[in-house]
């Protein structure tokens, strides 16, 4: 089996792939209990991944957005 990458070091675009690839396999219902148990942990990781991501980006916009509202009130 392939080495995976450490989830922690892979790019929201990267994480967000592989899980598409993982949620594929799963859906092709092929993989052996054991195999789609690792697959389904490690898509529930790369979800948790994603959503991380997208919370900072969500976080770094509210903030961009408040200061810009103090910019417009000064």
């Amino acid at each position: 089996m392939q080495e995976q990458p450490d989830i922690a070091e892979l790019s929201y675009e990267q994480a967000r792939d592989e899980l598409i690839s993982v949620v594929s396999q799963l859906e092709q219902g092929s993989a052996s209990l054991e195999a789609s148990l690792k697959l389904w942990e490690r898509g529930e990781q790369l979800a948790a991944h994603c959503e991380s991501w997208l919370l900072g980006a969500r976080k770094r916009l509210e903030a961009a957005r408040r200061r810009d509202d103090d910019t417009d009130k000064a």
